[in-house]
């Protein structure tokens, strides 16, 4: 109801207070609460008319190439349960993120460079690399995480001292011994997955400083991306980092935005993330788009869970913002084969619920897999004494999601 599902009838019922007694709500919604309407104005953009709160300046642009859902619903209302439920499909953490299963049903494009990398700000999501763990599948599988700041990557360079010949002699002895010891213990699956590793690090030092030297980049792609302005430069420069990894064959990118949790001053609070994230995620759509990348690019952005259209009373003053709401969230999507410049589903007249092609989020990542050309029922894993899947229990494909 603040960025891309309207809510007029909320507006008309601003602080009215209400008392939440459900048992079944996260506890912060339980009790004295009032209703917030938006503190935004909203218009119908592109061609297709989409509904867009009015801070996004540039995202209008490339409207007509979004497929925007309105009836997803989540299965936690804490952060760290969320997270790892909507990256991984598991509440509890453990299982490999979406981005390893992915990695693992297609393989790499790019041998040089890992096949799943996670672009995250300084702090790490709630849950921290538990959102791109391999979980049980092999180590190969796990996302990589670039540094926010200094080096992206440590030890990226080695010592001016040793030469490139240098370091293969030595790993080619490593590996030698490695082997042998393998062979003598041939379910040590572990040491595999170590020596994969070491091979991939050496050949990451020759392709990583290429592919994140923005010096390559024109003065122009730069300022589009937002960074020369500070309060788009991070943001930007992930998002510049993504296209430049597409390109170069990974297969799978995780950019991390954070800063979305306006439980108070929604206005200001929202006014500046749309702000920051506005110009660079149109840029990079319009980007994919320009380069022929985007019909074969699957671009999702979605929050862990939805909010709410009602905020608690505070020590006898109200908390202008919103709770956290898994019975109704909006995605966001473009390109991948989605239906482009179109709604799908809707909440209730508040925004409290989806009420059309309501979907849990198991269909949705059944959904997602099915755009890149995966069958979550085909694509499983033997571990623990059986055959496990992203789904968990297997899921429906949302046909509706799909041009």
């Amino acid at each position: 109801m603040d960025t891309f599902d309207p809510k007029p009838q909320l507006n008309t019922m601003h602080l009215k207070s209400f008392t939440e007694d459900n048992e079944n709500l996260a506890l912060a919604r339980r009790g004295n609460r009032r209703m917030i309407g938006s503190p935004f104005h909203f218009r119908q953009v592109g061609e297709s008319g989409i509904q867009m709160c009015e801070h996004f300046e540039h995202l209008p642009g490339v409207a007509d190439d979004l497929c925007i859902y309105h009836g997803c619903q989540a299965d936690a209302v804490d952060h760290p349960s969320a997270l790892y439920h909507l990256n991984t499909g598991n509440r509890f953490g453990g299982d490999p993120a979406i981005g390893s299963w992915v990695n693992y049903g297609l393989g790499s494009v790019n041998e040089n460079l890992p096949g799943y990398i996670v672009l995250s700000e300084l702090a790490f999501p709630q849950g921290g690399s538990g959102n791109w763990s391999n979980g049980f599948l092999p180590t190969a599988y796990q996302g990589t995480p670039l540094r926010a700041s200094g080096t992206p990557i440590l030890d990226l360079s080695p010592p001016a001292w040793k030469t490139r010949r240098h370091q293969r002699k030595n790993l080619d002895l490593l590996n030698q011994m490695n082997q042998r010891h393998q062979r003598q213990h041939p379910g040590h699956d572990d040491l595999a997955a170590r020596i994969e590793n070491y091979e991939l690090a050496f050949r990451m030092q020759a392709e990583v400083p290429g592919l994140l030297d923005l010096g390559q980049e024109s003065r122009e792609t730069l300022a589009a991306y937002g960074l020369d302005n500070p309060k788009t430069e991070s943001f930007g420069r992930r998002c510049l980092y993504a296209r430049r990894m597409i390109e170069m064959g990974v297969r799978f990118v995780q950019v991390f935005s954070g800063g979305w949790d306006s439980h108070d001053y929604i206005e200001r609070a929202h006014r500046e993330r749309i702000y920051s994230v506005d110009k660079p995620v149109t840029t990079l759509i319009r980007d994919l788009k320009s380069r022929g990348l985007l019909d074969e690019t699957l671009v999702v952005w979605t929050g862990e869970f939805g909010r709410t259209p009602d905020n608690q009373l505070r020590g006898g003053g109200i908390a202008v913002g919103r709770d956290h709401n898994a019975d109704a969230m909006v995605i966001m999507m473009a390109g991948g084969g989605v239906k482009a410049g179109h709604p799908v589903g809707a909440t209730d007249e508040i925004g409290n619920k989806a009420v059309e092609v309501v979907h849990p989020m198991k269909d949705f990542h059944v959904t997602l897999l099915r755009l890149l050309g995966l069958d979550d029922n085909k694509l499983t894993y033997f571990h623990g004494g059986r055959f496990k899947q992203l789904s968990q229990t297997g899921g429906e494909v949302i046909t509706e999601l799909i041009a």
